[in-house]
């Protein structure tokens, strides 16, 4: 099985080495890595040009934004499962891939997903929000309930009946992509019980002054798919609040054990 891990890039000369070493580190090794870049400024191509002999395929050229580079990417894909790793994250360990791999065969599944959790900016091992999942029932999409984006891989025979990032919003397409995948009742999901993906704070929805236009855009597509409207957006924020306190009070190991506890 392939796998294809998009990662899309403009201006990140800090961080988009850890994210590639987080690709090349790993186990499994049939794995592509597309990285897409917004005509970076900064130096960040010469960072990835220091990898471009390990990459499967790399531009860098101007687009219309993030999401029209996640479907830039995933045109160019070749391999058989498709994941999103952006250029503040990271791969949660080098077996990571491996056991996505496994949990593909050993289910049949259409879809594959995970826990999360955000990091602080500079250090990795400050964990600032933990963002656990659980297994899959239609009704809890009405409360806002959703795995967050970047620990779903899906089959690339989903993007092709589903089609691409809608460019109609700047901040939450990942959102309208993710309920178009849970509200298929024909996509096989598997929950995965195991870390997927370290995020940096600091990315393009986690900032507070981009988070009333991300509501904007939430609620909108909240109603686009016939959700529950303001009450959806409302437990859709309101899941956050557990997800920042949490850490507070637990050590950087015990967080690491947490998913042989969480409900499969």
């Amino acid at each position: 099985m392939k796998i294809s891990i998009i990662t899309v890039v403009y201006n990140n000369v800090d961080t988009i080495s850890e994210c590639i070493r987080s690709v090349l580190n790993q186990s499994y090794k049939n794995i592509e890595l597309v990285i897409i870049d917004g005509g970076s400024s900064d130096g960040t191509q010469k960072e990835i040009e220091k990898f471009q002999d390990k990459l499967g395929y790399y531009i860098s050229e101007k687009d219309k934004g993030i999401f029209d580079a996640y479907n830039k990417g995933i045109r160019k894909a070749s391999g058989d499962v498709i994941g999103i790793l952006n250029s503040d994250d990271l791969l949660f360990g080098n077996e990571t891939i491996a056991r996505i791999v496994a949990a593909f065969s050993n289910s049949n599944a259409h879809l594959v997903y995970g826990h999360g959790m955000y990091i602080g900016k500079r250090n990795s091992k400050l964990i600032k929000r933990i963002y656990s999942c659980r297994k899959f029932r239609k009704g809890f999409l009405k409360y806002g309930w959703i795995p967050l984006h970047p620990t779903i891989y899906v089959k690339k025979e989903v993007y092709q009946k589903h089609g691409w990032y809608s460019l109609d919003y700047s901040i939450a397409s990942d959102y309208d992509m993710s309920l178009r995948w849970f509200e298929d009742e024909h996509l096989k999901k598997e929950f995965l019980n195991e870390w997927i993906v370290k995020m940096r704070m600091g990315g393009k929805s986690t900032t507070l002054n981009l988070q009333k236009r991300k509501s904007t855009e939430d609620l909108d597509i909240i109603q686009k798919h016939r959700l529950l409207g303001v009450f959806t957006l409302f437990c859709k924020i309101g899941r956050k609040v557990p997800q920042y306190v949490q850490p507070r009070f637990m050590n950087f190991d015990s967080i690491l054990k947490l998913p042989v506890s969480l409900e499969r």
